[in-house]
């Protein structure tokens, strides 16, 4: 018998919850292949078996917590059914199915290896064609994923698509199954759903975020006429030279980077009593996914160019989606970037991603009027923005200068794209 652990994941994390096991007591798993999906902190994580075998046992269920280094399951590398300490009802009835079988293995042994080999395929078509996200949602709502159509690899909007078929059972099940104060009182029903894993450590974050940190917001607003401009008149040629199209982001990231050298005690972090000033730019981009805020890290954000700094966004943003972002992708940043306006927000005051000390704020582009001199008003896209700042390290001047200094930059985008 064979122990299978939690192997090592990254520094920062040293546990998870099993959120589904792709295999069951009795399978068959070959070195190599994927037997469990392991929801941490920021990633999931799908572990896999070091060695060949019959799966023995399961010692813990999805929803539990598991450490690194904990046994989780027992393999028979022998791959004998037979039943031992570890077998259960389920690989006692397969010895029984083995016994009634062995007249008929001498006459079919073929077909009954093909038959094997579908079942053993068709299981592993099921974990190698889903996305994480998808198999989630599947769980969520009690649905099978060999019972989905798909051309391709089920995504989480092919699992809506299939239970909206079946929406109004659906509901009345959760009714019954989560909502126990209905007894209480029918007229108010409620539902009760665990936070996952994720969401947890977010709201834990930011609660510590707002503790720890002497957090300030200061606000200003951008004329955006001429990066809209200048957007306007270049992104065919743009998209055409690079294959990426030129979005505000990359705008917004290379006047950041240019106020942090001026200010770069908004590119440092507190360090006990010290404070540790970062020499580089791996810039935080806020991305929404389903399951919550992730802020995957430009990396050397100054050395890209306005193709590479698109380019990188965008991967960044698929991966999240996909629920594909690597520990790497999340870890380290010195200053991040959130755009509240691709949502509509007017104003907000973004919560800082600590340990980092400073977070820019964008929001909705407003036709709003504007005084040119004493006697003219224009019209103009207007931007708000706003930037969260660690008053211990960080003060108000030194801040309101950054942001002054990034609405300058952005109201002559021209100089941006010459110095960048």
């Amino acid at each position: 018998m064979t122990e299978i652990k939690v192997p090592e994941l990254a520094e920062s994390i040293t546990e998870g919850t099993i959120a589904e096991w792709l295999k069951k007591v009795g399978d068959h798993v070959n070195q190599g292949e994927y037997i469990a999906e392991l929801e941490t902190d920021k990633v999931n994580i799908e572990i896999t078996s070091e060695f060949s075998g019959v799966i023995k046992e399961l010692k813990r269920e999805p929803g539990d917590t598991v450490e690194v280094g904990e046994v989780i399951a027992i393999i028979d590398e022998s791959g004998d059914g037979s039943s031992d300490q570890g077998s259960n009802k389920q690989s006692s009835e397969q010895a029984e199915e083995k016994k009634e079988a062995a007249p008929k293995a001498k006459e079919e042994p073929k077909e009954e290896a093909a038959q094997s080999t579908s079942s053993e395929e068709l299981t592993e078509d099921e974990r190698r064609l889903a996305t994480p996200s998808a198999r989630k949602r599947a769980r969520e709502k009690g649905i099978s994923l060999k019972d989905i159509s798909s051309n391709g690899t089920i995504r989480k909007q092919d699992v809506d698509s299939h239970s909206s078929k079946k929406e109004e059972p659906k509901q009345e099940t959760k009714k019954e199954t989560k909502a126990p104060a209905q007894a209480d009182n029918p007229a108010k029903p409620v539902e009760r759903i665990k936070m996952s894993r994720r969401r947890q450590t977010i709201a834990k974050r930011l609660v510590e975020s707002q503790q720890t940190a002497a957090m300030l917001t200061t606000f200003n607003e951008i004329d955006m006429t001429n990066v809209m401009d200048l957007r306007k008149r270049r992104k065919d040629a743009f998209q055409e030279k690079t294959g990426v199209k030129l979005g505000f982001m990359s705008f917004f990231t290379k006047a950041v980077i240019g106020a942090l050298k001026q200010f770069p005690l908004l590119n440092a972090e507190i360090q006990g009593d010290e404070i540790l000033m970062k020499k580089y730019y791996d810039i935080g981009i806020a991305v929404s996914t389903d399951d919550g805020l992730v802020v995957p890290v430009v990396r050397d954000a100054d050395r890209l160019g306005f193709a590479g700094i698109e380019s990188e966004i965008r991967n960044l943003g698929l991966k999240a989606r996909d629920n594909k972002l690597a520990l790497s992708d999340l870890q380290g940043g010195s200053f991040t970037i959130t755009n509240g306006g691709v949502f509509g927000s007017l104003w907000s005051t973004p919560i800082l991603n600590a340990p980092q000390v400073g977070i820019l704020g964008m929001h909705k582009v407003q036709w709003r009027p504007v005084a040119i001199d004493e006697e003219t008003f224009e019209n103009r896209p207007m931007m708000y923005i706003a930037l969260s700042y660690d008053h211990r390290i960080v003060d108000g001047k030194e801040a309101v200068s950054f942001l002054v200094k990034v609405k300058e930059m952005l109201e002559d985008p021209e100089n941006l794209l010459l110095e960048g």
